[in-house]
């Protein structure tokens, strides 16, 4: 199988209006030589990570690899607000259909960077968190060591188990601070959402280490918004340039039931979008993933709804 595939548009389906009143009638999917650099137009680049086996790596369930097409499907049902100006691409899915999580990884920073080279704002979709190693790596080469990236990643785990056994789905962030620490640069990580139960107590040594800056999932709500406000202003205050990454465990799975790790423990949505449009503000934001969407545990495509109102916000508001 290759490792990249171009997005089916029958993906993409809804109501018809005639006049691009949904998203479904606006996103054109494209390979990577259609797109060329506009510094005119606002562009978003959705581009899919079917890749779970770092999730089976790190023992948890498999079926994230189905998850960006999921995403698709129910993004394109949703209403179309951009302006006539804006472009929505679709440039497929970088695959992982072999093992070599590595290599899909690899493929995926490139891509990144050539997004990014483009004038696009990448919107990825995955897939296990190992998503993130790529994205960001990508976004480094983009910008280079000069500028200063800060990692926003809503979530119940730290994701930064060591990666001596090899690497998964848990190691991504940990990957990066040790490339970070060789490169001599900084490691720039907040954690929003962390559970103590989710976490044990080495992985909060580890942060602690590390450096990490995170709120808990017990603070991780409207009532404490001034605190978060306050710990995300003073985040974004430090760094050039923000990566956002959002995995759709750490949402209750009230909200969130098709993904790998789920818990009725997490947050909700709306401190996730409320902090989102704080960040966006920021003029500061070049990249968004989502990760850990599992169809095949999904009730009612309820967190396929949700990661695709995710990416409807941010689209609409960046």
């Amino acid at each position: 199988m290759p490792i990249y595939k171009t997005t089916n548009p029958d993906r993409y389906a809804g109501r018809i209006s005639g006049q691009k009143r949904y998203l479904h009638e606006k996103v054109e999917c494209i390979g990577f030589d259609g797109l060329v650099h506009n510094s005119s137009n606002k562009i978003f680049a959705i581009l899919g990570y079917a890749c779970d086996e770092g999730v089976r790596r790190n023992q948890g369930r498999i079926g994230a690899i189905h998850g960006p097409d999921a995403i698709r499907e129910q993004l394109g049902k949703m209403a179309n607000h951009l302006d006539d100006g804006t472009q929505l691409f679709d440039l497929g899915s970088v695959q992982c259909t072999d093992g070599n999580m590595e290599a899909s990884q690899d493929y995926l920073s490139n891509k990144v960077g050539e997004l990014l080279a483009t004038n696009a704002f990448p919107i990825l979709l995955g897939g296990g968190h190992d998503i993130a190693y790529g994205h960001f790596n990508g976004i480094k080469k983009h910008l280079g060591p000069k500028k200063s990236i800060g990692i926003i990643n809503f979530d119940a785990h730290f994701d930064l188990r060591d990666n001596l056994k090899g690497n998964n789905s848990g190691t991504p962030f940990y990957q990066i601070s040790q490339d970070c620490k060789q490169e001599g640069l900084p490691f720039n990580y907040l954690c929003l959402g962390i559970r103590q139960d989710a976490n044990d107590c080495g992985l909060f040594e580890t942060a602690e280490v590390l450096g990490v800056d995170y709120i808990e999932a017990k603070n991780f709500h409207m009532a404490n918004a001034q605190t978060i406000v306050h710990k995300l202003l003073d985040f974004i205050g430090q760094v050039d340039h923000l990566y956002v990454t959002i995995d759709l465990d750490g949402f209750s799975s009230a909200y969130a039931s098709g993904v790998s790790a789920p818990s009725p423990m997490g947050f909700s949505p709306t401190v996730v979008v409320e902090s989102l449009e704080l960040i966006i503000n920021s003029g500061k934001m070049v990249s968004l993933d989502i990760a850990e969407m599992n169809p095949k545990y999904d009730s009612d495509t309820q967190t396929a709804k949700l990661a695709a109102s995710l990416v409807h916000f941010v689209a609409h508001r960046v």
